[in-house]
């Protein structure tokens, strides 16, 4: 049961970085600022980081992870692109990518709550995924 509940948080922590990442990429053409730019690479940082991270736990448990699925990942991109294409401001990629560190959280604390046998690694890393969004999120609200 824990081997189960582990793999099965660390595949969808591996989704969820996943498509921050995918989030942060398509927005940050659009960003004016310079400090959104920054607030936005620091991020992206942060959760490619997060991924490597992913990437070895589930390697030592013989798992490739999980990609996005392809539904929310097809959403995800019509909105941001209808609203991008609507006012290509930063107050709009921070309403973007607030909304989806928000989606992001709620998911996380589901799965925390879900997989409770996970190992403490795997929850450490789920965790540390959940302050990196709740850290952009924050530093998304002086730009609304």
């Amino acid at each position: 049961m824990v081997e189960q509940d582990t793999i099965r948080l660390l595949r969808e922590c591996d989704s969820g970085v996943k498509m921050g990442i995918s989030a942060i990429d398509e927005v940050m053409e659009y960003a004016h600022s310079p400090e959104m730019r920054e607030c936005l690479i620091d991020s992206s940082r942060e959760n490619e980081k997060l991924k490597n991270d992913l990437q070895e736990v589930l390697a030592d448990y013989h798992d490739n992870g999980k990609e996005p699925n392809q539904i929310a990942k097809g959403m995800s991109w019509l909105k941001t692109n209808v609203k991008l294409k609507m006012d290509e401001s930063d107050s709009t990629i921070a309403e973007i990518m607030t909304d989806g560190c928000n989606m992001g959280i709620k998911s996380l604390n589901r799965y925390l709550n879900q997989y409770k046998a996970a190992d403490r690694r795997s929850k450490n890393i789920a965790k540390r995924l959940i302050s990196a969004e709740e850290k952009l999120s924050f530093n998304m609200r002086q730009f609304l």
